[in-house]
C-alpha cells in the first residue's frame, strides 16, 4: 500500500530544463558557438550541474575551471529564476489530490536547498510537502539510492510504501536501486528502454498520476 509520494524537482515538478538550456546557450553564444535544444536533450538533460558544466568545458574547450563555470551558470540562473519558473502540467492538481488523500509528500532533489525552497514559495506550494532531501544531505547523489532512502527515513515509511516520480535516467536508477516503485514522466528526453523497464509505468503528465493511484 502506497503511503508516501516522493517528487524529483527539476524537469519533473518544475519546468527548469528549458531554463538550463537557455543558460548554456547564452554561455556558448559568448564564445561563438551555436547550441541546439536537441544537443541539450541528448547530452545534458537530467544530469547534475557539475556534470553538465564539466561537459560544457570539455566539449567546447572553455577557458574555465569547473568552479568558475558553476559560478557563471548560477549567476545567469538567478536572473532567470527571478523572472519565475513554471510548474509542470498537473503539479498543483496532483499535490492537492495527495494532500486530500492524506499521503505523505516529499521532495528528493540534487538542487540546492535555497534555490528549491525559493521556487516552491513562488508558487505557494511549499506547504504541501512534509519533508525535503537535498544533495548535500547524502554522500552519493543519483543514480545511487541514498537520496530516496533518506526521504523514506524522514517520512518514516518503508521503501515499498513509497512511490517515486522521476523524469531522468539517473533518478529512475536511484529509485530502482532503493527498491522503491517509480513512475517516469519524461521531460525533454525520454529515458532509454533499459531505464523505462525499471519503472511501473510511463505517464504523460503529473495529473495522470491521480488516475494511476
Amino acid at each position: 500500500m502506497i503511503k508516501a509520494v516522493i517528487f524529483d524537482l527539476d524537469g519533473l515538478l518544475i519546468d527548469s530544463e528549458i531554463i538550463s538550456y537557455k543558460i548554456y546557450k547564452e554561455i556558448l553564444h559568448q564564445f561563438g558557438y551555436d547550441f541546439s535544444m536537441e544537443e541539450y536533450a541528448q547530452n545534458f538533460s537530467g544530469k547534475t550541474e557539475v556534470k553538465n558544466v564539466t561537459n560544457l568545458i570539455d566539449t567546447y574547450n572553455l577557458p574555465w575551471s569547473v568552479e568558475i563555470g558553476l559560478n557563471n551558470v548560477l549567476k545567469i540562473e538567478r536572473e532567470f529564476l527571478a523572472e519565475g519558473v513554471a510548474l509542470k502540467t498537473g503539479a498543483k492538481e496532483l499535490l492537492s489530490y495527495l494532500k486530500n488523500k492524506c499521503f505523505k509528500i516529499a521532495i528528493a532533489s540534487s538542487s540546492t536547498k535555497d534555490r528549491a525552497l525559493t521556487i516552491l514559495r513562488q508558487h505557494n506550494i511549499i506547504e504541501y510537502f512534509h519533508e525535503f532531501v537535498f544533495g548535500y544531505e547524502v554522500e552519493k547523489g543519483k543514480p545511487d539510492p541514498d537520496i530516496f532512502l533518506k526521504a523514506c527515513d524522514k517520512l518514516s515509511v518503508k521503501p515499498e510504501e513509497c512511490l517515486v516520480l522521476e523524469d531522468s535516467e539517473a533518478g529512475i536508477q536511484a529509485a530502482y536501486s532503493a527498491n522503491i516503485p517509480v513512475i517516469c514522466i519524461p521531460d525533454m528526453k525520454v529515458p532509454n528502454q533499459d531505464y523505462l523497464d525499471m519503472t511501473k509505468i510511463v505517464l504523460g503528465s503529473l495529473e495522470e498520476v491521480i488516475y494511476y493511484l
